[in-house]
């Protein structure tokens, strides 16, 4: 299995975070195989969406909507309403699988590999890429 971690920066603000090239630059010539991205962080998510049309803030939008940053929360440390970024993992996996053909990620015409990540705490995120 081949492996790779790469560091993105997300800023200080919630963001959907297209990482579509990075995914096809980790698997170009690889083959036949299984793209498995991971985000090893308890505040950030991946989705598989289309971008660049409204969706991206659509999500944000939604994960406002579902998972509000107010005081209900029981995880209470960090930013007001931080509990909540703990809870998105469990809406939007910390992974995604993606089928890899001749070297070239099978995805639809308008997908894109994003990371969602709610948590301005944290300006960085580690992503893992692994083929097989």
């Amino acid at each position: 299995m081949r492996s790779e971690v790469i560091t993105i920066r997300t800023g200080s603000r919630p963001t959907v975070r297209d990482i579509t090239r990075e995914a096809e630059r980790f698997v170009t010539g690889q083959g036949d195989g299984l793209l498995h991205v991971f985000v090893p962080h308890a505040t950030a998510g991946l989705a598989i969406i289309e971008t660049g049309s409204g969706s991206d803030d659509d999500l944000l939008s939604a994960i406002d909507d579902l998972l509000p940053t107010d005081d209900r929360w029981r995880h209470r440390h960090g930013s007001p309403g931080h509990g909540r970024d703990h809870v998105l993992p469990a809406f939007l996996p910390p992974y995604a699988t993606v089928p890899v053909i001749d070297g070239r990620l099978a995805l639809g015409t308008w997908q894109s590999i994003c990371l969602v990540d709610p948590n301005g705490d944290n300006p960085t995120r580690q992503v893992r890429f692994s083929f097989r």
